[in-house]
């Protein structure tokens, strides 16, 4: 009798304990569950702010790369705009200097005339005993001084390279011949003469060079 009381005993201590255990084993796992979740959702608050850094360097990075494009383009813009605008002004300068270049070869024929008419007189002849040719010619020679006033007014100056070396940007070789006293490469005759308006040679003159016997 005393043994099996001892045995209930023992066995309702053993309920006992076990009870205790089940009431605080739900408090543990709680407990632990909510560490692991709160673990979780520091790691889900991180994320998101990494994301959003990595997302706002991105942008930095997209943003520097089209300021860059774009200060190209504004330096290319700069430069092209200047390169025009020194060309336009040249252009306006050669304007300026050579837009009266078509008249100016027009006006050279006229010149050219009045040069022979007065070579064409006979200076034997102009005298007062003729004064009719006289006056003429004089008016002659006056026009053609008064005309190369104006051309040296206005750039137009005349060539005239008589034993001058022989230049091929001035002068337009007609014949070489040996020529006496006249060096080889040397203009010993010009059958036309040129003219350079402002540098450039806007007609050469027709000349005949010498060359060695």
């Amino acid at each position: 009798m005393a043994c099996l009381c001892v045995r209930v005993m023992r066995h309702s201590f053993s309920l006992v304990a076990l009870a205790k255990v089940e009431r605080a084993s739900p408090r543990w796992l709680c407990t632990s569950t909510m560490q692991k979740d709160g673990v979780r959702s520091e790691e889900k608050a991180e994320k998101p702010e990494q994301s959003a850094a990595e997302k706002v360097l991105a942008e930095k990075t997209q943003l520097e790369e089209q300021l860059k494009d774009m200060t190209d383009k504004y330096k290319r813009a700069l430069a092209d705009t200047e390169n025009l605008r020194t060309r336009h002004r040249g252009m306006i300068e050669d304007a300026k200097l050579y837009g009266i270049q078509g008249f100016c070869k027009d006006l050279l024929e006229v010149a050219d005339i009045l040069e022979k008419a007065t070579e064409s007189v006979p200076k034997e002849e102009v005298t007062s005993q003729n004064p009719h040719l006289k006056n003429l010619y004089d008016g002659l020679v006056m026009t053609e001084a008064q005309i190369q006033k104006v051309f040296t007014k206005h750039g137009l100056v005349k060539l005239s390279p008589d034993g001058q070396m022989f230049d091929p940007y001035e002068h337009h070789a007609l014949f070489h011949a040996p020529f006496e006293g006249k060096e080889p490469g040397t203009v010993a005759v010009v059958t036309k003469v040129g003219y350079k308006l402002h540098e450039r040679v806007l007609r050469p003159a027709a000349v005949g060079v010498a060359k060695a016997p």
